[in-house]
């Protein structure tokens, strides 16, 4: 009896996301916001001659990642010189081969920086719907087999809410609501928008300056925002502000929660781990490490260890609980997508050739395993479900995976 009770209470922790099957990546860096799959059996030693299971051409340039669900690949792109014609396809996970694709006009601005594109943020998932969002801030809901729940127009409610750059946040579901972080120096907010209807729950401006980070999960309905002036962690289906960081973060890294959601690690005075409050106080800061400073790539925790990638392109290991530096690793960079994981090895493609590097880190220090030169411009975070790596260059979408016995 005890230990159903204990299975019981368990499972009341996470919402209908997280209750899906555990090898679907349904999110940034997938469900959990951790880019950790633990089940997954995953090359732990890449090699271009092994491990290319596919790759399929895409119609236009996205920096945003796939999503998986079963045997189903989703990814977004933008396609056309002015990059206003939007896409959402859906591939099958075993051959590659296009299952639907939907295009759709962007009704909101689409211009970006020339390294950046308006398919930038990755799309979320409940395991029943696709919610897309871009630069344009055209959010668009699909179900699973391409057919149209509904599209909105952000911009056209909000029509300062957009940057020269362009903008990056990636949604994420949260206790069954969708949580949108539109941040700039003109219109800058954060909204949890109903996932059947499309219409706002509820909405509260925030900052007015250019952010590029991504919202994350800290709890069972907890939400943490990261932006100039710091973390605010909010009711994700409430909107109610919670508990506020104010000493500052990173615009670009986003910052990444323990597995239990008992730690925040925040890219703040180089790097900051918080132990976050529900009862409206101030976080408790257990440490800060000015020297570990990410660079554009997101922070990951594995096991007892927190891992961070400078601007320089080298791969700093610190231990989470105190912040202690163990060791440097230097790869190939620069990086700007973020590392994943898996059975104690990191994967990570550099933006120059589209180097995949494949990290080893159950010994004293670091050591890389293998590499695979893809030969393009990689800008994204890889997803993993399946057993199988999928990464996101310019002009293909690959899946990377032990030979076939």
């Amino acid at each position: 009896m005890k230990t159903i009770l204990n299975l019981l209470a368990a499972l009341s922790l996470f919402s209908s996301v997280e209750l899906l099957n555990a090898e679907d990546w349904l999110q940034f860096r997938g469900t959990d916001h951790r880019g950790i799959a633990e089940s997954s059996n995953l090359p732990t030693s890449i090699s271009s001659d092994k491990n290319i299971a596919w790759k399929k051409s895409l119609p236009g340039r996205g920096l945003s990642s796939p999503i998986i669900i079963g045997n189903q690949i989703f990814l977004t792109a933008a396609s056309t010189t002015d990059q206003s014609r939007l896409h959402v396809m859906c591939f099958d996970s075993n051959h590659g081969t296009t299952q639907w694709s939907r295009e759709f006009w962007a009704t909101g601005r689409t211009i970006c920086h020339e390294k950046t594109c308006v398919a930038a943020p990755t799309p979320a998932s409940d395991g029943k719907y696709i919610y897309a969002l871009y630069s344009s801030n055209d959010l668009i809901c699909l179900d699973l087999n391409g057919n149209l729940k509904w599209m909105r127009a952000l911009m056209q409610d909000y029509p300062n809410a957009s940057n020269s750059l362009g903008l990056a946040s990636s949604p994420i579901i949260v206790s069954d609501t969708l949580i949108v972080q539109v941040e700039n120096d003109s219109e800058s907010f954060a909204a949890g928008i109903d996932l059947n209807k499309g219409t706002n729950i509820w909405k509260f401006p925030r900052t007015k300056k250019a952010n590029w980070t991504s919202p994350i999960r800290v709890g069972k309905n907890i939400v943490a925002i990261q932006g100039s002036e710091g973390v605010t962690a909010i009711e994700a289906s409430s909107g109610r502000i919670l508990w506020s960081y104010g000493e500052g973060a990173s615009t670009i890294p986003s910052s990444v929660a323990s597995k239990d959601g008992s730690t925040l690690f925040i890219p703040s005075n180089g790097m900051t781990a918080l132990k976050p409050r529900n009862d409206n106080n101030t976080p408790e800061i257990l440490w800060q490490e000015p020297q570990l400073r990410p660079g554009t790539a997101s922070p990951i925790i594995v096991d007892d260890k927190i891992f961070i990638i400078n601007r320089a392109g080298v791969l700093n290991a610190a231990k989470k609980g105190t912040g202690e530096r163990l060791w440097r690793l230097r790869l190939e960079g620069p990086f700007s997508g973020s590392p994943v994981a898996s059975k104690g090895h990191i994967y990570i493609a550099s933006e120059r050739k589209g180097l995949l590097q494949s990290v080893d880190l159950s010994g004293k220090e670091g050591k890389i395993t293998g590499t695979i030169e893809l030969g393009e411009t990689i800008l994204g975070t890889p997803a993993i479900a399946n057993d199988s790596l999928y990464v996101r260059s310019d002009h293909h979408l690959w899946k990377i995976s032990n030979p076939k016995s």
